[in-house]
């Protein structure tokens, strides 16, 4: 997550010094291209993430039941929904990009137009949620964080065991 958003500044620097006040890009050409290289940085850096990313959200979605209302952030129960949101989209999405890449001619191999242009089709789609990862993933560990610190529950008092019966009958005493 740390990668995505160092991505994400990166391009907002880049954004802002390579278009007019109204938002409009100097060059389309290198602007694309460089959107282009964001896309592909981001999924990357996602990656290593991805294959665990939903037991994190379980795992988050357990802890903050178990937190006291009162340490709760409002937002964080939006935010998880807003990641899994993009967890489900951006798991349909490599779906359909795997249906598309097998549907492409034999000749379109990584490094061709033909491919590139597609793989770079299929990161532009992905890119707003993996930008929401980015964005709201640290509420993963402010979660766990809160969770750990929590004052756990009382454990329920003890209760008196009854006393043990004695196999034998209890002898007489001369």
């Amino acid at each position: 997550m740390r990668d995505s958003k160092e991505i994400l500044d990166s391009w907002d620097a880049y954004s802002d010094e390579h278009t007019d006040l109204a938002g409009w890009p100097h060059d389309d050409d290198a602007y694309g291209l460089r959107q282009q290289r964001r896309d592909a940085d981001t999924a990357e850096a996602f990656e290593t993430l991805h294959t665990g990313a939903r037991r994190l959200l379980e795992t988050a979605g357990k802890q903050l039941s178990g937190i006291p209302n009162a340490l709760i952030q409002s937002r964080w129960i939006y935010q998880l929904d807003l990641l899994r949101y993009g967890l489900d989209r951006l798991d349909a999405l490599q779906e359909d990009w795997l249906g598309t890449r097998d549907s492409l001619p034999a000749h379109a191999q990584p490094g061709t137009p033909v491919h590139d242009t597609a793989l770079a089709e299929h990161q532009a789609e992905c890119w707003s949620y993996l930008d929401d990862w980015a964005s709201h993933g640290h509420i993963l560990r402010e979660i766990n964080t809160t969770a750990t610190a929590a004052p756990s529950p009382l454990p329920p008092p003890p209760t008196a065991l009854p006393a043990p019966a004695n196999s034998r009958p209890p002898t007489a005493r001369r």
